[in-house]
């Protein structure tokens, strides 16, 4: 007998519905993936060392004599600045297709965007894979930089959409537990196939990623929101809701809350009116009852592929379908919600995430009590495991709650960090550094990504995510870029190391105060209009 909780928590969750949540997530998979998979083999890929001491009983032993006869270097040599180049020209590729999602998924539909997403992985792993150089290295992060950047705008976005509604926070996370799925799984693969040329085979693991990526897009249905919202075609979107969310399931409540598609598509507001199912009150009923299905007594919407056609209105008016990306930050109806999640965005990275994902083999090596690429997968697995028993926390809890004690506890971490490392106290580093990545999974790691599509309607989501996914990767950028000068500078002014787990606590400090002031929350709340407790349009 199942439990009443768990089958209403169940209702809406169709296989095919997590067949969509698979293979969507991918694309954050490989954003973490590609993300930390330089980490582990750094001082391999830069002729520093010829392994990273992994065990003699390891898969490497079997891989290492088929890597012993090619064509490509064994290792690429760089300095510091270089790799620290490389690492962070990720972040400049992720900032352009966070840019360039918003709009495009707006305007081409989410699955398109998605599957454009997929076959660029596909291309800078190939890239990265066969590259002899520094510039081709670079050349392929950058294009999965493009991806990933992309993809963190639109499967967070895609996920809102088609996840049941009270459900919504708890899937929502599912991007970034996907994401530390892909930061362990590189790590583990790191710890193995960091020696010699084998680290090749890391990077090539993300070629059959992006594979099953690219094939799998093609049983992915569009966005039921994105097709009544932008295209207005109100029957292929009842039909795949249902589709969706199972034969037997009601899907009523959720249509109602669908904007109505007849003003998308520039019916005036003098001349024609708009029912209760969203459909232009002067359209012949004959014709309204294409647009909108019948309901059975259980409320449940009977479907059968249409053959008639449907009806679409001759007057369009794209100025109605979308709020822009400079449109966004102009207007004062939308401002709040992307000063908040900039905020937020910038919040996640320079409280020291990535200090720890992207170099943590190099930074930690000699530091704590156990070979640093084991501690980094034992890090990594904490991140995963954290994340998936937090994702519930946002929905219970409220997100803004989720925030500050995820930025509190990541502060508090950052010191104890700071003073193991100063002092010499081994075993408290490495509990301060599981503590870190552990709080960072109870809020900053998850929440982002729910606030963004959250903060405002659906008209203005593409651009905000885009506003927000750009400041994240500008952040991410500046932290993997400086990260490694700054570090290395202040332990040479200041003897000793760790001294720049210090500055992280202070940016956790001034984020705590920010959350308390700019970002409302958003749990339990219909619409942003309630959100920000507003009951008109502002203009």
């Amino acid at each position: 007998m199942i439990p009443e909780s768990l089958r209403k928590a169940l209702v809406g969750i169709s296989p095919y519905f997590c067949f969509l949540l698979a293979i969507v997530t991918l694309g954050p998979l490989q954003f973490g993936f590609h993300l930390a998979e330089l980490n582990a083999p750094q001082d391999v890929i830069t002729c520093r060392r010829k392994d990273i001491a992994a065990p003699s009983w390891s898969a490497t032993s079997l891989l290492a004599p088929s890597t012993a006869h090619h064509s490509l270097p064994d290792c690429i040599p760089m300095s510091e600045a270089r790799f620290a180049t490389v690492s962070s020209v990720y972040t400049i590729g992720g900032l352009i297709g966070a840019l360039a999602a918003g709009p495009f998924c707006s305007h081409n539909g989410r699955r398109p965007a998605m599957a454009v997403a997929s076959f660029i992985f596909l291309v800078g792993s190939l890239v990265e894979t066969f590259s002899a150089s520094v510039a081709v290295l670079a050349v392929g992060r950058v294009l999965n930089g493009l991806s990933a950047g992309a993809s963190t705008v639109i499967v967070p976005l895609y996920i809102s959409e088609v996840a049941p509604p009270a459900s919504r926070g708890f899937f929502g996370a599912f991007t970034q537990i996907t994401v530390n799925v892909g930061i362990l799984f590189v790590q583990t693969l790191g710890f193995f196939l960091s020696h010699d040329s084998a680290w090749r085979f890391i990077l090539g693991t993300g070629i059959i990623i992006a594979l099953i990526n690219l094939v799998g897009m093609w049983g992915v249905a569009e966005s039921p929101a994105w097709l009544v919202t932008y295209k207005g075609q109100s029957v292929r979107a009842h039909f795949i809701l249902q589709r969706i969310r199972g034969a037997g399931v009601s899907i009523a409540d959720e249509v109602a809350a669908w904007p109505p598609s007849g003003l998308q598509h520039g019916f005036s507001s003098q001349h024609d009116g708009i029912n209760s199912t969203g459909v232009a009150s002067t359209v012949p009923a004959e014709e309204q009852a294409l647009l909108v299905p019948p309901v059975n007594e259980e409320g449940v919407y009977v479907i059968a592929p249409p053959s008639p056609r449907p009806f679409v209105p001759s007057v369009p008016s794209p100025s109605l379908l979308s709020v822009g990306f400079f449109k966004v930050v102009t207007d004062a109806h939308y401002r709040p919600a992307i000063i908040a999640v900039i905020g937020i965005m910038f919040a996640q990275q320079v409280c020291g995430i990535n200090s720890v994902i992207m170099y943590s083999v190099s930074l930690l090596n000699g530091m704590l009590p156990l070979n640093s690429a084991l501690l980094t997968i034992i890090i990594s697995a904490v991140n995963l495991v954290t994340t998936m028993l937090c994702a519930p926390l946002p929905d219970r809890l409220g997100r803004k709650t989720c925030l500050l004690v995820s930025v509190v506890g990541q502060g508090m971490s950052s010191l104890a960090l700071a003073f193991s490392i100063v002092f010499g106290v081994k075993i408290l580093s490495a509990f301060s550094v599981l503590t870190f990545v552990a709080f960072f999974a109870v809020g900053l790691g998850p929440v982002p990504f729910i606030l963004a599509s959250e903060l405002v309607g659906q008209e203005a989501v593409g651009a905000t995510q885009s506003w927000a996914l750009g400041a994240n990767y500008i952040a991410t950028f500046l932290v993997a870029q400086f990260f490694p000068m700054v570090n290395s500078a202040l332990n040479a002014r200041l003897g000793g190391a760790g001294w720049v787990y210090f500055l992280f606590a202070g940016c956790a400090a001034l984020s705590t105060v920010f959350f308390w002031i700019y970002v409302p929350e958003t749990k339990g709340k219909k619409d942003a209009d309630e959100v920000w407790g507003r009951t008109t349009r502002l203009d």
